[in-house]
């Protein structure tokens, strides 16, 4: 669990990219902070550190790919070590949030815009995704349900 205090870094996995948003102290509001072209793990981890040390991150959050049903496949299972690595070198708490539609999100936004060129919104589309999911994350009344749960009112 992260803490409820404290910056939250939200990590937007890919093999390619790593978009990041990033919170605001009070975690009421996000903002799309950068996409990463990943490297090495070496060089990987280089990057994610400084990102804490440098915005004061006291936890972060991974988006999880699940499936429509909400059952978890291949994707989600290489965001859930990401996830472990990410813990590992930072040593911070991590949690994974259901990232389903967040890169549809980031796709309108671009495109009511005006980002037409898919250059442009590549560079920006992983960021993005990444504040939709952190958004939904701090917006959650229950940050403790599982990913790909559906919320009590959907339930019903």
């Amino acid at each position: 669990m992260v803490p409820v205090q404290g910056a939250l870094l939200c990590l937007d996995y890919g093999t390619k990219r790593i978009g990041a948003a990033i919170s605001t102290p009070e975690q009421s509001m996000s903002l799309p902070l950068e996409n990463y072209e990943r490297r090495t793990p070496e060089r990987d981890a280089v990057w994610l550190k400084q990102l804490v040390s440098g915005y004061r991150i006291a936890g972060i959050v991974v988006g999880l790919p699940v499936h429509m049903s909400g059952d978890e496949g291949g994707k989600a299972l290489e965001a859930r070590q990401f996830g472990e690595w990410a813990r590992t070198v930072t040593g911070l708490p991590v949690v994974w949030w259901d990232e389903r539609y967040s890169s549809a999100v980031a796709d309108l936004y671009l495109h009511q815009r005006g980002a037409t060129k898919k250059k442009q919104q590549q560079k920006k589309r992983d960021s993005l995704a990444a504040q939709v999911i952190l958004d939904s994350f701090l917006n959650a009344e229950d940050r403790t349900r599982p990913p790909g749960r559906m919320n009590s009112e959907t339930e019903r």
